[in-house]
């Protein structure tokens, strides 16, 4: 029996949250003579209820409460602190608005034994979302074309065998006991985003696997639009406070994840960051990580 701890932040979703959970619950019916689910959920101080509607749905669940200024990344690293506290096989970071399909357990856990029996060691494994409505790649794992760029190319599951990557959105993201102790958690440093991929290529670093799973494990929405769009539109105050705002440009996150992995990048985005704000008809109207 594998005891896993699932992760998830929210932050006013109610509807999508319990739906989240409740696909999660569905998939762990499957499965449940093989694992044993525990559930820890930040709420950062949600206004529509969603933390009360969690607690009577599931009581079973156990609720934090964050700070209201925790956003993605301080919200799952607060979840993940919590579960540490017990001893665990696995966790899997889970996104609130990210909907499993039913074999997520079962496909994670054929996963594992491949990794174990190919690698001789558990790893990372991520599992590939599509939108419901366009069945179009949203999130999974990636690998570099070029790392100056930061320009990766994503890894579509190619419905046979796990495939090996370097960088994972944490939307459906198992990571194995010996992981967390050779890594840890969530880095520090990370306000919003950034902080899966720091995770995934800690873990490449040390020589631990990194996988996406053979099929897509359920759905999502990409609703991240094109932040340039609009830019050169704003006043610089305005561009000022979206360069460092954690669901903006989130510029510190930035910094923190190019000094750690491309520090030659560095100088460059840290420069860029700045040129954009004073020239913002400069901005690639393609969206890219600055």
């Amino acid at each position: 029996m594998y005891r896993i701890a699932v992760l998830l932040t929210c932050f006013n979703r109610k509807e999508k949250t319990l739906k989240a959970l409740s696909a999660l619950h569905k998939a762990h019916e499957i499965e449940k003579d093989r694992i044993s689910m525990s559930i820890y959920l930040t709420d950062d101080g949600s206004t529509d209820g969603t933390g009360e509607a969690v607690k009577t749905a599931y009581p079973e669940i156990k609720v934090l409460q964050g700070t209201g200024d925790l956003y993605w990344a301080g919200g799952m690293r607060h979840s993940w602190t919590e579960a540490k506290k017990r001893d665990y096989d696995a966790y899997l970071l889970l996104n609130d608005d990210t909907f499993v399909e039913s074999r997520l357990f079962t496909e994670l856990l054929d996963t594992h034994t491949y990794c174990l029996k190919k690698y001789g060691q558990g790893g990372v494994y991520c599992g590939a979302t599509k939108d419901k409505e366009t069945q179009e790649y949203t999130y999974g794992g990636h690998n570099f074309t070029n790392k100056f760029f930061a320009a990766f190319k994503s890894v579509i599951p190619n419905g046979k065998t796990p495939q090996e990557c370097e960088l994972g959105n944490a939307n459906i993201m198992w990571v194995s006991k010996n992981v967390v102790d050779k890594v840890g958690i969530l880095s520090d440093g990370y306000v919003h985003g950034l902080a899966d991929y720091d995770y995934t290529l800690k873990a490449v670093k040390e020589e631990l696997p990194v996988l996406i799973t053979p099929n897509y494990l359920g759905t999502c929405v990409n609703d991240h639009s094109n932040p340039y769009i609009k830019f050169p539109k704003l006043s610089f105050k305005q561009r000022l406070d979206f360069l460092y705002n954690p669901i903006g440009l989130d510029f510190k996150s930035n910094l923190t994840y190019n000094k750690r992995h491309f520090p030659i990048r560095y100088p460059f985005v840290y420069l860029t960051g700045w040129l954009k704000v004073f020239f913002p008809n400069i901005y690639n109207k393609r969206h890219r990580h600055i």
